[in-house]
């Protein structure tokens, strides 16, 4: 029908019923509803009516806003640019939809009520799609549970408004409290997407951490397994060089007791086995225990819960393990180095010797020697080395053989003083270097046995004499040491003796 100047008419939304609203000529406004055929007054003031129909058009640009700032959070809380970057071009996009859907409603005055409920429809339906695309994600799986209500909410309202308005109408209340349900559940379920999404970031974090944590491990598991492989290797090396080294000694031992001419050192066998018995001990030990904390750093490196201090104290001790085996190596390979020079016929050829390190050696050597033959035996052993002097050209093995066959003589003097019997005696061998201001070298041996008689001083350096009794002696040893010393290394060997009192000898060579 023809509506008068001055009228508006616009559609209710919970009925079909047509309301009229006419502007009077004293300012004031009638409003009149077809179906009741009633009319209510409104104030004075028209304009304030004109206002109120025209905030009508206010809901779809609040619901056009809503949706963008839906769209945007949606898209940034499932990190949608990264997982999908189409769906998020696509689902983004969606405000542009609203302000083409809003200007068409202002272009074609059409303005029914569920202009707004139907975009907010289609942006509830995208939400849905999105959240169904990323539902691997945990908070995006909980929040499409919230948007759930809402999104089912608004699919019915539809319907009913286009079809059943009536029952719209007569279910008002109902219809009200539905829609402020699906927002509450909404909102509690924002929060609860927001825990969920914090707990997937601890996780994820977590699990960078725990990534890091396991590729240090493993890049510490691969330098501890090449340590290991390191130490495994040095221990079978220096396995094979004890065996190679006892190898020699039992060469060497065959070769002493074979050589008449060292048959002095074939009585020293016990002694030098014991000097080289106690590095071996040693060795074998740390060599035992070694393998022990292998087979348990191997343990602990297979264990789920690993104990990488435990790991490192192990490798310390495998450490110290290796470097005490190493050194006791070495001493036991330097006793049968000096065995072999000393076995070995000469070479005539001078070498740079620590006369200190040599003389104290060969007296341990005649001493354990002496030992292994009388186990009732022992001498006080006293050393006065010149720490200032330095290593000498010498023939190492023919000044070898030298003090060994002194040491053996002292040795032999202080034993038969010792069966005497005297109250308060106690055997005594020292020896002792120096380095004179001249740049000559002096090596004395000196004991406190019998003593040599004067009769025979004379001939004590004559090949074939001895003073000992026949089946002990060759007579051979202090004329082959006088040989050495005086036409091999152009010295003077000496001796100043008292009977009863002891002997000593004293070894000169020239600087």
């Amino acid at each position: 029908m023809a509506l008068p100047p001055d009228t508006i008419r616009i559609r209710s939304r919970l009925s079909d019923n047509d309301i009229s609203i006419v502007r009077n000529d004293s300012n004031s406004a009638t409003i009149s509803v077809d179906t009741t055929k009633s009319a209510y007054k409104f104030g004075p003031n028209a304009s304030t009516i004109g206002k109120q129909v025209a905030s009508a058009n206010t809901g779809v640009v609040v619901m056009v806003l809503l949706s963008i700032w839906l769209v945007r959070g949606v898209s940034r809380f499932v990190n949608l640019k990264d997982r999908f970057p189409g769906w998020n071009r696509f689902y983004f996009r969606f405000w542009m939809l609203g302000a083409v859907y809003y200007l068409a409603l202002l272009g074609f005055r059409v303005m029914r009520p569920e202009a707004d409920d139907f975009y907010v429809l289609l942006v509830l339906l995208a939400t849905a799609a999105v959240l169904l695309k990323v539902r691997d994600y945990r908070p995006a799986r909980t929040l499409l549970l919230g948007f759930l209500p809402l999104t089912v909410f608004a699919i019915i309202e539809m319907f009913m408004f286009v079809f059943l308005p009536n029952t719209v109408r007569f279910y008002k209340d109902g219809f009200q409290s539905a829609e402020g349900f699906s927002w509450l559940w909404l909102f509690v379920f924002i929060f609860i997407a927001r825990s969920h999404k914090k707990q997937a970031e601890k996780e994820r974090l977590e699990r960078e951490a725990a990534a890091l944590e396991k590729q240090r491990i493993e890049a510490q598991n691969a330098a501890l397994e090449q340590m290991v492989a390191e130490r495994t290797a040095s221990l079978t090396r220096q396995t094979e060089e004890l065996r190679e080294t006892l190898e020699e000694l039992r060469i060497t031992q065959a070769q002493l007791i074979q050589s008449e001419k060292m048959a002095s050192l074939g009585e020293l066998t016990a002694g030098i086995a014991h000097e080289i018995q106690n590095p071996l001990n040693f060795v074998t030990n740390f060599a035992d225990v070694s393998t022990e904390l292998l087979h348990e750093l191997e343990e602990e490196q297979q264990r789920p819960t690993r104990d990488l201090g435990l790991e490192t104290e192990l490798l310390t001790d495998l450490r110290q393990n290796l470097t005490k085996i190493t050194h006791h190596g070495q001493r036991a390979a330097s006793i049968v180095r000096g065995m072999l020079e000393h076995s070995r016929a000469s070479s005539g050829e001078r070498a740079p010797t620590n006369l200190n390190q040599l003389a104290d050696e060969y007296l341990r050597l005649a001493y354990h020697g002496l030992r292994a033959k009388n186990k009732s035996f022992n001498a006080t052993l006293t050393t006065f080395f010149d720490p200032d002097l330095k290593s000498v050209d010498v023939v190492p093995q023919d000044l070898g053989r030298v003090l060994l066959n002194l040491f053996t003589n002292a040795f032999y003097a202080v034993q038969k003083r010792k069966e005497l019997g005297e109250p308060g005696y106690t055997p005594t061998v020292e020896v002792s270097t120096l380095h004179r201001a001249s740049g000559a070298v002096e090596i004395r041996v000196r004991d406190n046995g019998t003593g040599i008689p004067a009769a025979v001083r004379q001939k004590i350096f004559q090949p074939f004499f001895t003073t000992k009794p026949a089946g002990e002696g060759t007579g051979l040893g202090l004329s082959l040491s006088y040989d050495i010393i005086t036409k091999g290394h152009n010295g003077t060997l000496s001796l100043q003796t008292e009977e009863g009192q002891g002997t000593e000898f004293i070894i000169e060579l020239p600087g």
